[in-house]
């Protein structure tokens, strides 16, 4: 998801000039650092002490401690002798996108008719720079993997939902991405030559739709096919994940492409 440009108009009701974001002046310095000491914790640094949040934001160690206080003050951290951490209060700004926006209340009851209609877990994500992040999710009881849950973040280049969405970027953006990624082997069939990926993303373009065998977890394999708007722009991306001991790669596009191509029709004239 890129950030939306926003017409700058000043106080005299004139707009920015040029394209090139907003003026310095309207920006708040205060709210951005807050969000990078916030962006600062995952899964590999779920406690983190002033010093460490100071250099992993680039704040001054004085900095990041008012920030870290205010934030537990605010509910969003817990303070712990020399460590702080997120609080379950964070998931409020998740939820605030997912109750408000558009998309993942339009999808949902789809994606539930698709995955309870195959008996196939599915999901739909969007691109949020190099990661794919997952926006709705239905598991038709089959629990295939913990990243099909709204709001986790993984590699688009790994992924099928996030591979058919690089190959629906314009050509610079995605050379862009391929130019600077390092992919990490997540699994022995993570394919990891930025070579082999972008035939793999070309040939997800030429087809219209992106399979991807064990390469985030082994053991789950996915389809995926984008999701356009009215307009036919691609907007998301919508897939179906199984157990690689319950299906083949082949059998995955005879039995279930067909019925995601109906809801992506569907979508389009709803989005």
């Amino acid at each position: 998801m890129q950030p939306e440009h926003i017409e700058e108009v000043g106080e005299g009701g004139e707009g920015a000039d040029g394209d090139s974001g907003p003026l310095k002046r309207d920006l708040v310095a205060g709210l951005e650092k807050g969000l990078q000491v916030i962006e600062a914790f995952d899964q590999e640094r779920s406690r983190l002490t002033i010093a460490e949040v100071a250099q992993l934001t680039g704040l001054t160690r004085a900095a990041a401690r008012r920030y870290l206080i205010t934030l537990t003050h605010l509910g969003y951290m817990r303070h712990d002798n020399k460590t702080f951490s997120l609080t379950p209060m964070v998931l409020r700004l998740g939820q605030s996108y997912l109750h408000s926006a558009r998309l993942p209340r339009i999808v949902q009851p789809l994606l539930y008719r698709l995955a309870y209609s195959l008996g196939e877990a599915a999901s739909c994500g969007v691109l949020d720079h190099d990661q794919l992040v997952c926006v709705a999710a239905v598991s038709a009881g089959q629990l295939v993997s913990t990243t099909l849950q709204p709001g986790t973040r993984v590699p688009a280049y790994c992924t099928a939902n996030g591979r058919i969405l690089l190959a629906n970027l314009p050509p610079a953006q995605l050379d862009a991405i391929l130019a600077r990624a390092q992919p990490e082997a997540i699994t022995a069939h993570t394919i990891t030559d930025v070579e082999r990926l972008g035939l793999e993303i070309a040939r997800a373009r030429a087809q219209g739709y992106a399979l991807v065998d064990q390469e985030l977890e082994l053991g789950l394999r996915t389809m995926a096919v984008p999701v356009r708007n009215f307009r036919g722009e691609v907007v998301a991306a919508m897939n179906i994940s199984v157990h690689a001991a319950r299906m083949k790669l082949e059998d995955m596009v005879e039995r279930c492409l067909p019925a995601m191509l109906k809801i992506q029709v569907e979508l389009g004239a709803l989005l």
